[in-house]
């Protein structure tokens, strides 16, 4: 088993139509404003559809990721980034209808910690790192959450 690899799954029930969440989700420079946990995102200029985020959440650790888009399917509610860097995987973000308005949101990653001192740590970290990511996780839903009630 690769201690270093990671599968993270997250449903946010989010208070608005799945295209006002696609539409903020597709704003990824935006994210620092609802997701306390991503520091920064900044734009690649010779790539419109690639960037670089730093995030930190709860442990005193940072990553720096470069993201890069490879699916933006507003009709069927994906957007999916491969990641390189500090983790090497992919994100995806499945967007459907939820009752009267509202919208569920599937976050799902894959990816593999490359950066050497998290490898280092990563049998005894293990836990930690997975309630790091579930903190982070729970942040960005409420973050959003609050964002589309504001808008």
């Amino acid at each position: 088993m690769d201690w270093s690899h990671y599968r993270f799954r997250s449903v946010w029930d989010l208070p608005a139509p799945p295209g006002r969440v696609y539409a903020a989700l597709e704003r990824p420079t935006d994210y620092p404003l609802w997701w306390p946990q991503v520091r920064r995102v900044d734009p690649d200029p010779d790539d419109e559809r690639a960037g670089t985020a730093v995030f930190r959440s709860f442990l005193p650790y940072e990553l720096r990721v470069t993201a890069r888009e490879r699916i933006a399917d507003p009709d069927r509610g994906v957007l999916e980034v491969a990641l390189h860097g500090d983790l090497e995987g992919w994100v995806r973000w499945t967007l459907g209808p939820l009752g009267a308005g509202g919208t569920r949101a599937l976050f799902e990653q894959e990816v593999s910690v490359r950066k050497p001192a998290l490898r280092r740590l990563a049998v005894p970290g293990r836990p930690f790192f997975r309630l790091n990511h579930a903190l982070m996780m729970r942040a960005g839903r409420r973050g959003l959450a609050a964002r589309l009630e504001a808008v």
